[in-house]
């Protein structure tokens, strides 16, 4: 009981589990729906364009969840309106809007001659830094998403599965998909603070991908993924405390182990199924 209860005598270290969780439980829900869709990218893709944005609110003295959040919302929105156009894939969208975004805020750090704690936190993540504003917008952004989700549940699964098709009966795939690359622009803005520019793409996809080999139904993907995606965080949190190591890569690392053991397990139900009489 000690091991556990060691480090939450730190306050520093209650608020980063709590925004590990919320970080974590968010990122597997949305997770589920860019792996079934295909575009795992995204989530790599979209912490660069916010990245861009985050520099560039920096050096304008803006607030950073409101330029990098404007940033990463319009980002998202050009990605899809391109991707809507056929002519141009997901992936070369993603690809294009993205690294463009991202090598603006390259641009303007090499023209200012300085790099800052701030941009290394948004790189590789500072949730030991995490304060009290920072939970309200985690918590905020968590009841968003879970709300748009439940509001856009069935649509947004006609879509993802069968968009065309969806078309036809009348689902505004148009509008889901848009709403949909909000809040996932958003969840990347608030993940960006637990795990950093370089490891968020890891969190949306490793839940989720696990989670489809312990199951293939829709309903219990969706909080499987949000379960291993909160379980993950909190053992890396504490793996994090007591190797003393980065946070956001021991997370993921965790993640990749939990991620090894879903296969194995999916494995070995196949073993059994085929072996069955």
């Amino acid at each position: 009981m000690a091991f556990l209860l060691e480090p939450l005598t730190y306050l520093f270290f209650q608020r980063a589990l709590l925004a590990s969780l919320l970080t974590g439980a968010l990122c597997g829900l949305i997770g589920v729906y860019i792996v079934l869709r295909r575009m795992s990218y995204i989530g790599h893709g979209l912490s660069h364009a916010v990245f861009g944005g985050a520099v560039v609110s920096y050096f304008l003295q803006l607030n950073f969840y409101l330029g990098a959040g404007l940033w990463g919302i319009a980002s998202a929105l050009l990605i899809n309106q391109v991707a809507q156009r056929r002519q141009v894939g997901a992936d070369a969208a993603i690809g294009i809007v993205t690294t463009a975004s991202f090598a603006i805020g390259v641009a303007v750090i090499s023209r200012q001659r300085r790099f800052t704690r701030n941009f290394e936190a948004a790189l590789f993540g500072n949730v030991l830094g995490i304060t009290p504003a920072d939970l309200w917008m985690i918590g905020g952004v968590t009841v968003a998403a879970v709300i748009g989700i439940l509001l856009l549940y069935k649509p947004l699964l006609f879509s993802t599965f069968d968009e065309e098709t969806a078309e036809v009966y009348g689902v505004p795939t148009h509008w889901v998909n848009a709403v949909f690359a909000v809040l996932l622009a958003a969840v990347i803005l608030v993940g960006m603070q637990v795990m950093g520019v370089t490891l968020i793409a890891a969190a949306l996809v490793i839940p989720a991908s696990a989670a489809r080999l312990l199951t293939h139904r829709f309903g219990r993907l969706l909080w499987l993924s949000s379960l291993l995606g909160a379980a993950m965080s909190i053992l890396g949190m504490y793996a994090s405390y007591y190797l003393d190591m980065a946070s956001g890569a021991t997370i993921v690392l965790v993640g990749a182990g939990m991620f090894l053991i879903a296969w194995l397990l999916s494995l070995e139900g196949r073993r059994g199924r085929h072996s069955a009489p």
